[in-house]
């Protein structure tokens, strides 16, 4: 198994359809839950093992997943409100360095996440089939449609989860 990648890499569904975004929107409502439960019970010592030699700590990983998710949130409010916004790139290995990550509890970006999430579900829950259609422009990738953030999105969370819960599976943290 790769390390990186415990559930696979992220593909884009071609066959994508509405009973699938159903399963990711429920996906994205269980991922602060997912998170919760997988890092429940570990020490600090713990909290502070990377998950894969070179990768990030579990610590780490809790606070990614919250800022992550914050611009995928922030992504589909300028989806819907704007024509094909641009979206900013930030560089994710040095916000996992600074100051919020390293000084700040997980319990923080474990309550954000439950929060940021249920405005997130509000504004999936009132969007029409339509809405997933609109786009956004990534620097790198182009245009992306919100169904395509709605996979991204739903697979990182499930991702990270289980960057930590194959750590503990590997190390007999249960």
């Amino acid at each position: 198994m790769d390390l990186r990648y415990p559930i696979g890499s992220f593909a884009v569904d071609s066959e994508f359809n509405a009973e699938k975004r159903a399963a990711c929107v429920v996906d994205i409502e269980e991922a602060p839950k997912v998170l919760e439960e997988a890092v429940t019970g570990l020490s600090d010592s713990q909290l502070a093992t990377p998950y894969r030699p070179g990768g990030w700590t579990i610590h780490q990983v809790v606070h990614h997943v919250a800022d992550s998710h914050m611009n995928g949130l922030v992504r589909f409010k300028l989806a819907l409100t704007e024509d094909s916004p641009p979206i900013k790139l930030y560089s994710q290995p040095k916000w996992a360095e600074l100051a919020d990550v390293q000084l700040t509890p997980i319990a923080i970006s474990l309550t954000l996440l439950r929060s940021l999430h249920a405005k997130w579900l509000a504004i999936l829950g009132a969007m029409q089939p339509q809405d997933f259609a609109k786009t956004v422009q990534h620097p790198e990738q182009g245009s992306l449609t919100l169904d395509v953030n709605v996979q991204l999105y739903a697979w990182h969370g499930k991702h990270h989860a289980a960057h930590i819960t194959s750590l503990r599976d590997r190390e007999g943290w249960w």
